[in-house]
């Protein structure tokens, strides 16, 4: 008999050690080493000495036909998928506990169900009688869906082998599924990868679409080894706020789509409800007239979202100012702060900054540069920023506005949301064109939309301040005689 080999491997990024430590190497996190056993890592087949056999190849020239998708009727996640699930493919969906991620595939599952399509839900956290409850709380309990609650994955497998292939399989989730070929506990990482690697191999061997729900870190990150991420054709990730009813759904990695496309919900008591226009709904509750707010003109993929961006300097009394940054990159932040202090000279090195993308939504473009540093100075002034302008542009170190791409289409909607204006880069300004009807006002560097703000703002400020400059010469009268 074999001796049994023992091997530490970090829960966190799956790399193999022969004794235990604290730190992994790799990923720098501690005490996420756990035992386990290394010759129950390699298959049986594997670990076999039968000769391979020969295949056929084949060469680079030569038509291939294209992937028949599957429309999930779900106008959003059809966008992220990229039209539809591909038949063969493996789709790995993670989201924060309580997200919404089960709502979602229940809904999908549940129209293509009623479309004709063979569709099996294999719950391994929760009851058959617990998915009921959701089906029947959102009106799809009528829904012809295959139920199962089951964790072995060889189990799922010979069920699903018999009779026709399914359409769609849904794992929910691949954290709790476990296979004979590893001695490991189920959780950890030596399972997780080898249950998503019999998945991946039966979903290519038959043409079944599957798709796996994964947990999240605290961090964000799916729970799991990254090669699982490598291993499958696209990584969704489902965002958003459990106090907001806002939900976008992301796609991390496509292999047979769009990686910059996103899809909007809105949480209600009857599941997820489609936002055809997301512009719509994350201005609609906009505060007017407020000091520190821009509306920042963005691209989401081929998408134009219009979202607010909602600022806050205030006078420190620490000897360190806090920088606090919601829905954005805190290092383009602090990269815009450093232009406005270098170049345009502000001064904000004694005061609190806080930055805030309203209705929950992630900004990852540069092109939000423009519109941040409008609400910082805006409130650092108390200045109001005009309520029907919209804000898009680049900063570079130097503190020069750069273009950004897609002008025209920010530029549309902006104006089909009622916008009258557009602060934009100079050198946009021949792209813009002027066929969306805005009053363009383009600005080459970041001081000249500074000095703008700054005499707005002094000119309320001298308003203010107006009085007591009055009265003071006449008390010292007063004194004088």
């Amino acid at each position: 008999m074999a001796k049994s080999t023992l091997s530490f491997v970090c829960q966190n990024c799956g790399a193999a050690y022969n004794r235990w430590q604290g730190k992994c190497e790799a990923c720098g996190e501690w005490n996420t080493l756990a035992e386990e056993d290394a010759t129950g890592n390699v298959p049986v087949s594997i670990r076999s000495k039968r000769k391979g056999r020969t295949f056929a190849l084949e060469s680079l020239a030569g038509k291939s036909p294209d992937a028949p998708r599957l429309s999930s009727g779900m106008t959003e996640l059809d966008r992220v998928t990229g039209g539809g699930f591909v038949r063969g493919s493996v789709l790995l969906v993670g989201g924060d506990p309580g997200i919404g991620k089960s709502t979602l595939l229940t809904q999908a599952t549940s129209m293509l169900a009623r479309a004709g399509h063979r569709i099996v839900y294999i719950s391994g956290e929760e009851a058959i009688a617990q998915v009921r409850l959701r089906a029947e709380r959102l009106g799809l309990s009528d829904a012809p869906v295959q139920l199962a609650a089951e964790t072995s994955v060889e189990d799922i497998i010979s069920t699903l082998s018999e009779g026709a292939v399914p359409r769609l399989i849904v794992i929910d989730s691949i954290q709790t599924m476990w296979t004979d070929t590893v001695e490991s506990a189920p959780g950890t990482v030596t399972q997780v990868r080898a249950s998503a690697q019999a998945l991946i191999r039966f979903a290519k061997k038959t043409g079944a679409a599957i798709i796996l729900v994964g947990h999240v870190t605290k961090d964000g990150q799916i729970a799991g080894p990254r090669v699982v991420e490598h291993m499958v054709d696209a990584v969704l990730s489902f965002e958003g706020e459990g106090s907001q009813q806002f939900r976008i759904l992301r796609a991390v990695k496509n292999r047979f789509g769009p990686t910059d496309e996103i899809g909007v919900f809105e949480m209600t008591g009857l599941g997820l409800r489609e936002v055809t226009n997301p512009s719509e709904l994350f201005l609609s509750e906009r505060d007017l007239g407020t000091p520190g707010t821009a509306v920042f003109a963005g691209i989401e993929g081929t998408r134009p979202v219009l979202v607010e961006l909602q600022a806050l300097v205030a006078p420190t009394s620490l000897g360190t100012p806090r920088r606090a940054v919601v829905g954005w990159d805190p290092s383009r932040l602090s990269m815009v702060l450093a232009v406005l202090e270098a170049h345009c000279g502000v001064k904000l090195s004694g005061h609190d900054v806080y930055l805030n993308v309203a209705g929950g939504l992630r900004i990852h473009e540069p092109a939000a540069d423009l519109a941040a540093a409008a609400a910082l100075v805006s409130s650092l002034v108390n200045a109001q920023l005009p309520t029907d302008a919209v804000y898009f542009g680049e900063i570079s170190l130097s503190g020069v506005v750069r273009p950004v791409a897609q002008t025209p289409a920010r530029l549309k909607e902006a104006a089909k949301l009622g916008f009258s204006r557009a602060v934009l880069p100079e050198s946009a300004r021949g792209e813009a064109g002027g066929d969306a009807g805005l009053s363009l006002n383009a600005v080459n560097s970041l001081t000249t939309l500074v000095a703008e703000i700054a005499a707005r703002g002094s000119r309320r400020g001298e308003a203010a301040s107006q009085p007591e400059k009055n009265a003071t010469p006449a008390r010292f009268r007063r004194g004088e005689g």
